[in-house]
C-alpha cells in the first residue's frame, strides 16, 4: 500500500513537472478555468438583482450551495481527470489502456495518476471565494458540528462524482463512442445541487433522489446549516447522509471497474 502511494505521488509529479514547463499557457488556462466559473456565478447574481430570492431562498444560501458545488467538483476534476469518461475513452479506442495494462503496476494508480490538470485549481479557487462570501451574505455562524458538516459535504461530493467518473469509463469498454449520457449525471448533477432541490420538476427531482441520491450531498445539509424547514418532508437524519451517498457511490464504482478490468477485451490496435 506504500509503495502504491509514494508510486501515485511520483505520477503525480511528472504531471507537475510537465504541464508547468509551458507556464505561459497553463497560466492562460488557469485564468479561463476560473473566469468561466466566475462569469456563471455572476450571471446567477444577476438573477438575484431582479429577483430578490429564488423559491423563498437568498442569494447568500444559493451562493452557500453553488460554492461547495464548484468546490467540489474542481477537486474531484483534479483528482480523477484520469477517469473523465471522454478522454478515457479515446483512450480505449486508440488502444493506449493496453500499454497500461501491460505494465507491473496497478492499473488504478495508474489511471489516476495519469492526468492531473492543474487548470483545474481556477475553479477551485474561485468556488471557495463563492463559499467564502456566502457566509458573509448570509447570518449564520459555522458552529464545530456545522463546520463539520461541511468539510463532509465537500468529501462527499468528490467521492460522489469521481465515482460518476469511474462508472463512466468504465462504460466505455463495450462502447464505440464514448457515452455523453454520462456528462448528464456528473456536469449535470453538480449543476443541480449548485441550486435548491426544490425548484425543480417532480419527475426530475425524484430521479436526483431516489434514482441517483444528490439531494443529499449538498441541498439536506444547506437545510440544516440554514435551519430551514424540509418541504419533503424527509426524516430528521436527511441532512447526515452524504458521506455515506458519497461512500456509497466510489465504492459501487470501483466494484463496477473491477468487473469491468476483469471483462475487458483489447480493442486490438
Amino acid at each position: 500500500m506504500k509503495y502504491q502511494i509514494s508510486l501515485y505521488f511520483k505520477l503525480i509529479g511528472v504531471q507537475f513537472r510537465s504541464q508547468l514547463q509551458y507556464r505561459v499557457s497553463f497560466l492562460f488556462e488557469l485564468l479561463g478555468t476560473g473566469l468561466i466559473t466566475l462569469l456563471e456565478y455572476a450571471a446567477l447574481a444577476l438573477v438575484f438583482s431582479r429577483f430578490e430570492s429564488l423559491k423563498g431562498w437568498t442569494l447568500g444560501q444559493v451562493a452557500f450551495l453553488y460554492g461547495l458545488a464548484e468546490l467540489s467538483f474542481g477537486i474531484m476534476d483534479l483528482l480523477f481527470s484520469g477517469f473523465d469518461p471522454g478522454t478515457f475513452g479515446l483512450r480505449v479506442r486508440r488502444g493506449s489502456f493496453d500499454q497500461l495494462l501491460l505494465r507491473p503496476i496497478n492499473i488504478t494508480i495508474q489511471v489516476l495518476g495519469s492526468e492531473f490538470a492543474l487548470r483545474r485549481f481556477g475553479k477551485i479557487v474561485i468556488g471557495l471565494a463563492i463559499f467564502i462570501s456566502s457566509l458573509s451574505l448570509t447570518t449564520i455562524t459555522l458552529s464545530i458540528p456545522k463546520l463539520i458538516l461541511t468539510v463532509q459535504i465537500i468529501f462527499s461530493q468528490v467521492l460522489f462524482f469521481g465515482g460518476l467518473f469511474i462508472i463512466g469509463a468504465t462504460i466505455t469498454f463495450w462502447t464505440v463512442e464514448s457515452i455523453e449520457m454520462v456528462n448528464i449525471f456528473t456536469y449535470g448533477g453538480s449543476y443541480m445541487i449548485s441550486h435548491p432541490m426544490h425548484i425543480y420538476p417532480e419527475p426530475l427531482r425524484r430521479f436526483f433522489t431516489y434514482i441517483i441520491p444528490a439531494i443529499f450531498l449538498n441541498y439536506y445539509p444547506a437545510l440544516y446549516i440554514f435551519n430551514l424547514p424540509d418541504p419533503f418532508y424527509f426524516p430528521e437524519w436527511s441532512p447526515f447522509l452524504a458521506p455515506i451517498t458519497g461512500l456509497g457511490m466510489i465504492l459501487f464504482a470501483f466494484l463496477f471497474w473491477q468487473f469491468g478490468i476483469r471483462y475487458y477485451q483489447s480493442t486490438g490496435t
